[in-house]
């Protein structure tokens, strides 16, 4: 690929901008290099270009090569989370302001690698990055970014950035320098107006005046440079974002004060731009408190975890080491008092463990020799030796974590809508500041400057680009802190209209805790033990909740022969001691053996001479599943049931539930053609579902809800994920649905009002610029209050006790799958 001339960054594919350079043809990547270089060629510099690559060695290249170091896997592995082919990493940008900023750091990374895939917003200045595994290194994209004047830093998900706090303590200083010279600003102009009114010697008002711009200097050169920065990188790419209208004031406004100082003219305006500089960098100062508080949520889950564990080495000996050291297959000692370390499985002892703060279940649990223990739960009594299966970031309490990150980083519609009107936005504003000015150079030429001036404060669009990441990010935070996950930004547009929710049954509508209830039908040869031993062996990898009714019995035998084969909504089959054997629907049983048996709703063991065995798996209700479904008709949706069990189960959970629309024995086709029904009807569909069986409805879907204790496949393709035993979170999704909706319009009616309303005085030179700088900073402070008062919303009263519900009551029907 060829490079720049200029700047000497990669030319895009299909970009043609040429020129001739001291005789030679020079490639440019963009109008602006271009001009640049024929600026130069232009004034007799061209020698420049002969001198720049030993000084970009001595300057540039140490500044891109920093980032060389994140290439190497050892050292980005804290950054990186790998998951099949695809490898993920957020990155921290502190200057990604607006949608134009947002536009450009996610283009110019698309454009330079294939198949990537970013999500970025504004609201919590950080990109979600997954690019193919081997097809470029975390340096790679770091160093590209930087490139176009962005200065990105990875960080870990969940943990507050080095950047992060580095971003804090340089918006304090710009405020603490704004503030100070602001104030001095102020008492001078206080003199010049008194002056105005009671007379003041010409040197006195020269001396003032001279003062002011000494004050504002720091002002103009330090606190206000993020500004000037973001205008210069949108203009650079083209595309204009809010700081372009704010650097074009203070320029215009410094300018023409300096003049008139020099000049001794009429006017200055050293104290609109202290005034306006303080009151923007207030304004995002508290912002930024707003978007580090919706991040916290990331980082308490985090802290969750000990900063140690005690492993038990192969002798025997315990010791403590660091919570980073422990690695899989350790095996762990757990105490009470303790905080688990990683996820793992309890290979000796049993114990009580407290789980609310992952599940938000307040009841303990009780967890035994073969029980999956999550990081982040304490231990209440009793002790436990976990053998690791997972650690870091590939831990659950890992995906909860990157969950909400994506979910901080994810756009939806209102927002997308948002990016592609800032551009457009700007630049109206520029034409009417341009119309202002020469309207008033025909009626009043002495008042240009402050009304133009007032023109482009007044309309700085910070308020129209805060409105939706500000409350997507607080509505995402809000949720996980009541037990729901929000993954992608489109649910919350989706589940807030009357739609058709699809459940399915076992895992979702009931526990997911199945137990044997009865064996039957036992062919002459077997006993009650074998039959049982080879349904475990089959079932022991099978990920659907039914296996583990299995799990007991797991010990007694194994596949001796080959691997189970699943057949995802059919059942599961295998070789034992050179025979083979099936296990699930009594179709795909009897076809081994060609035989025939009626489907009564059980599950079937049979070999190739026929069944063996019936086994009959009861399933509760979850306890709020009545109460939950109940609220979902009320409030107008629809609800229907599609499972792979029995007719017989399907039909008793439908009449427990009131749930008139059913569907038995579907497999994953039958489930996405019910969808592809429903959707070719007009209705909106929202599939409910928690197994690997479930997956591929489940991002068929307008939109997807998965339950947090199903498969880590259910939960990568859904829209949110409700983490804990209860159903009743899903009405608080919609219930937050319709209240950031809400909450989004209003804030964007309000900054359109404003922004026509304040656009429209300030042409007609009814605002100066000091009373804009006031208007500007007070429609931003409000749009950003605005979105934080759904992190204040009370849970309803309907859902206050959802956490605490007790096991439902003895007389509660079971259901057979």
């Amino acid at each position: 690929m060829q490079r720049c001339y200029h700047c000497d960054d990669q030319v895009p594919h299909g970009t043609d901008f040429t020129s001739t350079i001291r005789g030679d043809r020079a490639v440019f990547c963009c109008t602006g290099c271009q001009a640049a270089a024929m600026f130069i060629e232009d004034a007799g510099l061209a020698n420049f270009y002969a001198h720049r690559e030993q000084a970009q060695a001595a300057t540039l290249r140490p500044a891109e090569n920093k980032f060389e170091i994140y290439n190497d896997r050892d050292i980005a592995a804290p950054f990186v989370t790998q998951q099949d082919n695809q490898q993920t990493a957020i990155v921290y940008i502190s200057d990604l302001y607006c949608p134009a900023c947002v536009w450009l750091a996610s283009e110019i990374l698309q454009s330079r690698f294939d198949s990537i895939d970013v999500a970025a917003n504004s609201g919590t200045r950080r990109l979600n990055v997954t690019w193919p595994r081997g097809s470029a290194g975390l340096g790679d994209l770091l160093r590209c970014l930087s490139r176009v004047g962005f200065e990105p830093q990875p960080v870990i998900a969940g943990q507050t950035s080095d950047p992060e706090r580095e971003d804090y303590r340089s918006a304090i200083k710009r405020l603490v320098v704004a503030g100070i010279f602001g104030m001095q600003a102020m008492m001078l102009a206080a003199g010049l107006y008194a002056g105005e009114f009671h007379g003041m010697q010409t040197s006195t008002i020269t001396l003032l005046r001279v003062a002011s711009l000494v004050t504002v200097l720091p002002i103009m050169f330090y606190a206000a440079v993020p500004f000037f920065k973001g205008a210069l990188r949108g203009l650079r790419f083209g595309k204009p974002g809010m700081d372009v209208p704010v650097s074009l004031a203070l320029t215009l406004a410094f300018t023409a004060s300096a003049i008139n100082t020099l000049t001794h003219a009429d006017a200055v305006y050293f104290d609109s731009i202290a005034m306006f500089v303080g009151l923007l960098c207030v304004s995002r100062f508290l912002e930024m408190r707003a978007r580090h508080s919706a991040d916290d949520q990331g980082e308490a889950i985090a802290a969750l975890l000990p900063a140690s564990a005690v492993r038990i080495s192969a002798e025997g000996q315990s010791q403590t080491i660091a919570r980073d050291h422990v690695q899989q297959d350790d095996l762990l000692a757990v105490e009470p008092g303790d905080i688990v370390a990683a996820d793992g499985v309890v290979t000796h002892g049993a114990a009580g463990l407290d789980e609310r703060l992952i599940t938000g279940e307040s009841r303990s649990v009780s967890r035994k020799i073969g029980d999956k223990v999550l990081a982040g739960t304490r231990v209440l009594s009793g002790s436990l030796t976990l053998r690791v299966t997972q650690t870091g970031a590939q831990t659950f309490l890992g995906d909860i974590t990157r969950l909400v990150e994506r979910a901080q980083s994810d756009r939806g519609t209102l927002q997308n809508i948002a990016d592609r009107l800032a551009t457009p936005f700007v630049i109206t504003v520029l034409c009417i500041a341009l119309v202002t000015g020469v309207v008033w150079s025909l009626i009043d030429p002495s008042r240009i400057i402050p009304v133009v001036l007032s023109v482009l404060i007044v309309a700085c669009p910070c308020a129209l680009a805060l409105a939706t990441p500000t409350t997507l990010a607080v509505t995402a935070t809000t949720l996980a802190k009541r037990g729901v996950l929000l993954t992608q930004a489109r649910i919350l547009e989706v589940i807030k209209r009357h739609t058709v929710f699809v459940f399915d049954k076992t895992g979702t509508l009931t526990q997911g805790r199945p137990s044997i209830k009865a064996v039957d039908r036992i062919r002459a040869g077997f006993s009650r033990s074998d039959v049982l031993a080879i349904a475990a062996a089959l079932e022991q990898d099978s990920p659907h909740s039914i296996a583990a009714a299995f799990e007991p019995f797991q010990d007694a035998a194994t596949l001796a022969d080959s691997p189970s084969t699943i057949r995802v909504g059919a059942g599961v089959s295998g070789i034992i001691d050179g025979k083979r054997y099936r296990i699930g629907h009594s179709a795909f049983v009897t076809a081994l053996s060609a035989t025939q048996c009626p489907d009564d709703g059980g599950i079937f063991l049979g070999d190739e001479h026929g069944i063996v065995a019936r086994f009959e798996i009861v399933d509760a209700l979850r306890a709020d599943a009545i109460q939950t479904v109940r609220s979902l008709r009320e409030q107008g949706h629809t609800v229907v049931i599609s499972s792979g069990d029995g007719r017989a189960a399907v039909a008793a959970v439908a009449k427990q539930l009131d749930i008139e629309s059913w569907h038995a024995r579907h497999t994953p086709a039958d489930k996405l053609q019910l969808v592809e029904n429903l959707r070719a009807d007009g209705q909106t569909v929202v599939m409910v579902g928690d197994g690997a069986n479930d997956a591929p409805v489940l991002a068929q879907s307008d939109a997807a809800i998965a339950i947090g204790s199903g498969t880590a496949l259910a939960r990568a393709s859904s829209d949110a994920i409700i983490v804990g035993e209860s159903l009743a979170p899903l009405l608080e999704v919609i219930a937050f649905a319709r209240r950031s909706a809400t909450t989004v319009r209003l804030s964007l009616a309000w900054a359109a009002s404003y922004n026509a309303m304040g656009v429209s005085l300030a042409a007609l030179g009814w605002i100066s610029p000091w009373m804009a700088a006031i208007g500007m900073t007070a429609s931003s402070l409000l749009v950003v209050w605005n979105a934080l008062r759904l992190g204040k919303t009370e849970k309803p009263e309907s859902l206050q006790s959802t956490n605490e519900l007790a096991t439902p009551p003895a007389d509660w029907p079971k259901v057979t799958p």
